[in-house]
């Protein structure tokens, strides 16, 4: 199935692109020209998220954000297991088709180990990498996994089905005193329904499910991309991802690594402090 929904121009000013991967039709947006940068977003969020990034920066790069499929504008395709995996195999397919190359990836939340996951395998295209409140290792805290199993048991996948309940009381939880009602809708408004709302369901359960392709990230990604130049955007404030535990891994896995930390910034860091990651970005990549 496919989201029939049309975002608002005042608030996401760009055009709708659409790839037919092997899966289903995926949604993506490609603005301004110069060297490419790809955003990738996790759950349960949309290429949304990088709006203010994007119109901040596309007039010195040409900035690419992805929809994942069941997610955003894209696809919610028949058959699809909405596995880490499966969404790491359709960015493959993207970066071939659009014929990336020199480009920097930026992840954030699942989208850091689906953008990983994808560029391993291309690292010889890659300029750099841009990490946000990530990682690509196994979920080890107790916390997290604990979030797995409850959002991952009967009743919660109910409400996250049928209540929207990870953008409803996750996402605008946080973020609700920094949106607009239009912008807090632009978030409810592609998980409509039950259906539309399968790929959002999956993504808890992976935490514990997708171990052994995090773990395979954990050597291939400073095997492969250890020396890339790299950039870390922290937000001081998640909880999700804690900087105490993630931050010294990262830095462990890359050898040419800037920090910048966002001191008031949640999980959601795209829309705390887009204009310092967009400062960020430019100024380790100019």
């Amino acid at each position: 199935m496919l989201i029939d929904f049309v975002p608002d121009r005042s608030l996401y000013p760009f055009e709708s692109r659409w790839f037919d991967s092997s899966v289903g039709r995926v949604h993506y947006i490609d603005e301004g020209a110069g060297p490419p940068l790809l955003f990738l977003h996790g759950a349960p969020t949309w290429s949304f998220l990088y709006r203010n990034i994007v119109a901040d920066l596309r007039d010195r790069y040409r900035c690419l954000a992805v929809d994942n499929p069941g997610f955003g504008l894209s696809e919610r395709p028949s058959g699809f297991g909405y596995t880490i995996a499966e969404h790491t195999a359709v960015l493959g397919e993207l970066i071939d088709h659009l014929q990336l190359d020199g480009f920097v990836l930026m992840g954030q939340d699942w989208g850091g180990p689906i953008g990983l996951g994808a560029v391993t395998a291309r690292a010889d295209r890659v300029r750099g990498i841009v990490l946000g409140n990530t990682s690509f290792w196994p979920t080890e805290a107790w916390a997290n996994r604990a979030f797995s199993v409850i959002m991952g048991s009967r009743p919660m996948q109910r409400r996250i089905l049928e209540q929207n309940f990870l953008v409803e009381r996750v996402l605008l939880a946080e973020l609700g005193h920094k949106l607009t009602a239009a912008e807090a809708d632009h978030y409810r408004a592609v998980q409509p329904t039950v259906e539309a709302r399968r790929g959002l369901a999956a993504t808890p359960k992976e935490i514990r499910a997708a171990g052994p392709l995090l773990d395979r990230l954990a050597r291939d990604v400073p095997l492969l991309l250890g020396d890339k130049p790299a950039l870390l955007v922290w937000g001081m404030r998640d909880m999700v991802f804690r900087p105490n535990a993630c931050i010294p891994r990262m830095r462990a896995a890359f050898t040419d690594l800037d920090v910048v930390e966002l001191p008031r910034a949640r999980h959601f860091i795209q829309e705390h402090a887009p204009d310092a990651i967009a400062a960020a970005i430019a100024k380790r990549f100019p």
